[in-house]
């Protein structure tokens, strides 16, 4: 029965071209035994068995017969007791078993499953002795029905712990590598792959959007990670990391595979687009023509695998602003300006028929930029950033329009200069004002004194938190002004009520 199960087991772990195999299982009526006799054809039929394993699976034939003798043990004891002493052995040609009971020989025995007297011991072995420890072989036809099953079960968990364990062994170091496999089947969303040995799993979340796949169709992905779980082994596969495309790159572009080339950094949108940062470690190698190749012969090949990504290739620059403006690509640039280096956030201005390309579909290029650079970019086309400077201007003339002795002439130049900030005139030396062009001493003179006037007059000139205040006493003001007094109320419900009720 146990060689019939194991047979049967070990078919299941994958062997289905395994030859028939040739037993007899013989029920005796009386005892309810079972046993089972073995038909040899030269080899024996299990050897044949655990060869194609090995060759198959890579398990060796050592650890299966462990895994069998373990079983008989299993079984054996089911039968025995639980606390009896047993052993097992299987020859590795023929793959006899054989099960042995150990008792000790004492003169008066106390435990029946450890202990066997002197006068039985001798009827085993007539050489036993006291205190010996006797071996004596138990036919492994002496199982029940229910001693197989432990068997066939423990050989069951066994076999897959063993299966496991090899499979850890062989995937693990190899996590970041790409490999092909068959779509086997598909459970739900997620998509398993048949990688000859075992199985791998491209869950929904790593795969590209856009693709669809059928059974046994190719399907080439990179080793994720490899996950030893309590419920099994499970190999994710992926298509949408970064890490694949820079695999592809690596297999694709032999510059570098052999490091003249380096990708520095890669942000994708999968299945739609992606930038790749790659700077030259060679002065005679151009990164970006390396990557794409002839008549973008190399590049090509790395989109369709893709399902036709579009892949932007950056060139590496150490100068952040060049940098930001070479991201923006295929946008052109007109410049880039720091608004605060801390919080590294930027402003890109762009030609007015390139805003639409520079911040991409519901935008996909501003958001792979400002990843790839860890820069927050605000975008503003040039007609955009020439009405805001007109509105500023605006503004900032009629600011200064309220000082006296400030004309609209004297307003314009210094709006042009910069010197737009009331607070900051008033501080000025006569000096400071007439080192520009078109200020003359006596205008930079009342320029300073009607600043100074001004400022005494508005303290809270400039003051953001003044400034706010101011607004929000404005706002109840309004709000007062608008709500009629309580008296008045009274009056006007009076003079609403009924006649019915004033009567």
């Amino acid at each position: 029965m146990i060689l019939n199960s194991t047979l049967r087991i070990l078919r299941k772990s994958g062997l289905t071209r395994t030859t028939a195999i040739f037993l007899r299982i013989n029920k005796n009526r009386g005892n309810n035994i079972m046993t089972t006799e073995k038909v040899f054809k030269g080899k024996s039929e299990l050897m044949v068995v655990l060869e194609q394993l090995e060759r198959e699976k890579g398990i060796l034939r050592e650890d299966v017969f462990k895994t069998i003798t373990d079983a008989l043990v299993s079984a054996l004891r089911k039968y025995f007791g639980k606390t009896a002493q047993i052993t097992a052995t299987i020859d590795p040609e023929t793959a006899e078993m054989k099960g042995f009971l150990v008792k000790k020989v004492v003169k008066q025995v106390f435990t029946d499953e450890l202990e066997i007297t002197l006068e039985e011991a001798r009827k085993k072995n007539p050489k036993a002795k006291l205190d010996d420890d006797l071996s004596m072989e138990v036919g492994i036809q002496d199982f029940s029905r229910i001693a197989a099953q432990t068997a066939k079960q423990v050989l069951v968990q066994k076999i897959r712990e063993i299966e496991k364990v090899k499979v850890y062994e062989e995937f693990k170091p190899r996590e970041g590598e790409i490999v092909t496999g068959l779509v086997h089947h598909l459970a739900g969303r997620d998509i398993f792959v048949d990688m000859g040995k075992t199985e791998a799993i491209l869950p929904y979340g790593e795969q590209i959007r856009r693709e669809h796949y059928t059974m046994n169709q190719r399907v080439r992905a990179i080793i994720h990670r490899v996950d030893k779980e309590n419920k099994g082994l499970q190999i994710v596969l992926s298509r949408a990391s970064t890490a694949f495309m820079k695999g592809l790159f690596e297999a694709e572009i032999p510059e570098i595979a052999e490091k003249v080339v380096e990708i520095v950094d890669i942000v994708r949108d999968p299945g739609f687009r992606a930038k790749v940062l790659v700077k030259s470690n060679s002065t005679k190698v151009d990164p970006v023509g390396a990557c794409v190749g002839i008549r973008g012969s190399r590049i090509r090949v790395i989109m369709s695998e893709l399902s036709n990504e579009k892949i932007d290739l950056i060139p590496y620059i150490e100068d952040t602003m060049a940098l930001l403006a070479k991201a923006f690509a295929p946008a052109t640039v007109s410049s880039v300006r720091v608004l605060d280096k801390e919080s590294k956030k930027a402003m890109v201005i762009v030609p007015d028929d390139q805003l639409a390309i520079a911040i991409g579909r519901e935008g996909q290029n501003i958001r792979l930029v400002s990843r790839l650079t860890g820069w927050q970019l605000e975008v503003k086309s040039e007609g955009q950033k020439l009405e805001e400077v007109r509105k500023n201007t605006e503004a900032s003339t009629q600011d200064l329009l309220q000082i006296e002795g400030i004309g609209p002439k004297a307003a314009d130049t210094l709006v042009k200069v910069g010197m737009n900030d009331i607070r900051k005139l008033s501080a000025l030396s006569v000096a400071d004002l007439t080192s520009f062009e078109g200020i003359g001493e006596k205008t930079a003179q009342k320029i300073i004194s009607g600043a100074q006037k001004f400022i005494k007059e508005h303290p809270d000139y400039g003051n953001p938190q003044a400034k706010a205040a101011s607004a929000a006493v404005d706002e109840d003001a309004s709000e007062a002004e608008q709500k009629p007094p309580e008296g008045d109320l009274e009056k006007k419900e009076v003079q609403n009520e009924p006649e019915e009720n004033k009567k």
